[in-house]
């Protein structure tokens, strides 16, 4: 039986991270990697569990992004978590370094601004949109994943004025769970991450 959100929480640990965070998966990449292109101090590098990632972004916060982030390998996959941030899903000069010759899935919660959903390949945004708006995507292939999205409730052709979508975010982990083919089971708590603090521009 093909496990759904409905019945599993999504990639479990997501939801501690508070009103703003931005999970982002990105293929083939190593965890030193993908710190290096996100722009990290190198010396700041360390192995950390969730939980210590979570609380140290909260003792390091700037205003206007995570202070300190962490990316964990998961099979093809490296789990990128910015706790309190929100640049590699919106901010293109990191997106664009991060996605060079791969590709991104991330998933944002920015309860101040918006939430976003992107899928970039090598530097260009194929789809982004508003988990709570999806039919206003953007992107070179706005329309790749609308079978996907229509499935799990991210209603393609949403109606503005009709009801709202339901769990968006949940639908949002649920549409990189299909997109990288990680289950949606991964619990994010149980990995361990390699940490460090993006560099200040």
């Amino acid at each position: 039986m093909t496990e759904t959100f409905e019945e599993l929480p999504c990639f479990p640990g997501y939801e501690t991270l508070g009103e703003i965070y931005c999970v982002s998966f990105v293929r083939d990449l190593s965890p030193e990697e993908a710190l290096r292109r996100f722009g990290v101090d190198e010396d700041t590098m360390e192995e950390v569990a969730f939980d210590e990632l979570d609380l140290r972004a909260g003792e390091s916060m700037r205003d206007d992004a995570a202070g300190f982030i962490g990316a964990a390998r998961v099979g093809d996959w490296t789990v990128v978590v910015e706790p309190g941030g929100w640049e590699i899903a919106v901010v293109e000069d990191i997106y664009t370094r991060l996605s060079r010759g791969t590709e991104v899935v991330s998933v944002c919660r920015h309860d101040y601004a918006q939430n976003t959903f992107a899928y970039i390949a090598d530097g260009t945004p194929v789809v982004q949109f508003d988990p709570m708006f999806p039919e206003e995507r953007s992107g070179s292939d706005a329309d790749r994943f609308v079978v996907k999205m229509r499935e799990i409730g991210l209603d393609p052709e949403h109606d503005i004025d009709g009801p709202g979508i339901d769990q968006p975010m949940e639908g949002s982990f649920a549409l990189a769970s299909g997109i990288t083919g990680l289950p949606l089971s991964t619990d994010l708590r149980g990995l361990r991450f390699l940490g460090a603090e993006p560099l200040e521009e």
